[in-house]
C-alpha cells in the first residue's frame, strides 16, 4: 500500500490532470486540492531552476519565458531519478534536440551538452595534470609506447556548429558580434584544477584526445587524428597537452635490449 501511494503521489505531482492523490488529509477536498496544486507548483518550479542554474546559455540564446515553456514540458516527461539535482537534466540535450518550438536553433543540443559537460567537470575527480618537464623528458623514437592519461573531468564535445563561440558569447566570455566564419567547432571542457575551462580544439584534436582517451598509443592517436582532418597537426595538440591541463598522467612503455615492448 505504501508502494501504491508513493507512485500515486509522484505521478500526480506532474500531471495536473490526476486528482490527489488518496491517502492526504484536509477538512475538505477543495482545500486538498488546493494545497497540492501548490505543492505541484512549487515542485516544477524548483526544477525549473535547477535546469536554469545548469543551462544558463541555452536560457539566454531563447529567453527566458521559452527556457520556461521548454524546461516544464522536459519535467513533465522526464522527472529526476535521483535526489541530486546537480544532475538533473543529462537528457536536457536530447530533449531539446525533438522539442519541434526549437528545431529552427539547429546548434542548441550541443549547446546544452557543452553545458552539462562543465556541470559533470565541475564535481568530477580531482587530479594533478603532469608538469609540462615531463613531456620535454619523452623520448622522440619512444612515441609508439607512450601513452596518457586523461584528467577525470575531461569531456570532448564534438559539433558541426560554432558551438564554442555561440557559448562563450553568451556567458560573458566574449562580446555578442555575427559568426562571420560559420563552421563546426570541437569543444575540450576540463577542470584542471579549481575553475571548469572550456577550449575550442584545433583541426583533428577530438579525434586525437578521444583515441587517447581509449588507450590508443600517442602515434596511432596522431594517425587517427591525421585521418580525421588533414590540417590535424601534432605540434599544435601537444602544446594543448602541455598548455591546457587534461593530462594526469604519462606512461612510457618499458622496452627490452632489442627494441621490443
Amino acid at each position: 500500500m505504501h508502494a501504491s501511494f508513493e507512485a500515486s503521489f509522484a505521478g500526480a505531482l506532474l500531471d495536473p490532470s490526476r486528482p490527489v492523490p488518496r491517502g492526504g488529509t484536509a477538512c475538505s477536498a477543495a482545500i486538498a486540492t488546493r494545497r497540492f496544486a501548490v505543492y505541484r507548483n512549487n515542485v516544477v518550479v524548483g526544477l525549473v531552476q535547477a535546469l536554469k542554474r545548469r543551462f544558463p546559455a541555452v536560457e539566454k540564446i531563447v529567453g527566458d519565458e521559452f527556457f520556461g515553456a521548454m524546461a516544464r514540458a522536459f519535467v513533465a516527461q522526464r522527472p529526476p531519478r535521483t535526489p541530486l539535482l546537480a544532475t538533473y537534466g543529462d537528457e536536457f540535450a536530447d530533449f531539446i534536440a525533438a522539442f519541434a518550438p526549437a528545431r529552427e536553433l539547429v546548434y542548441l543540443p550541443d549547446i546544452a551538452r557543452l553545458e552539462a559537460a562543465r556541470s559533470r567537470a565541475y564535481d568530477a575527480a580531482d587530479a594533478v595534470p603532469v608538469d609540462s618537464s615531463r613531456f620535454a623528458a619523452l623520448d622522440a623514437s619512444a612515441i609508439d609506447g607512450v601513452r596518457i592519461a586523461l584528467h577525470p573531468s575531461v569531456e570532448i564535445i564534438r559539433s558541426q556548429y560554432p558551438i564554442v563561440t555561440i557559448w562563450a558569447m553568451n556567458c560573458g566570455e566574449r562580446e555578442l558580434a555575427p559568426i562571420v566564419a560559420w563552421r563546426g567547432e570541437d569543444a575540450l571542457v576540463v577542470r584542471p584544477r579549481f575553475d571548469v575551462e572550456v577550449r575550442q580544439l584545433p583541426p583533428g584534436g577530438a579525434a586525437f584526445l578521444l583515441a587517447l582517451a581509449a588507450g590508443r598509443p600517442l602515434s596511432e592517436a596522431a594517425d587517427v587524428a591525421q585521418a580525421d582532418d588533414s590540417m590535424f597537426d601534432l605540434a599544435s595538440n601537444l602544446a594543448a597537452l602541455i598548455g591546457w591541463g587534461p593530462v594526469c598522467d604519462i606512461v612510457v612503455a618499458q622496452t627490452h635490449q632489442d627494441g621490443s615492448p
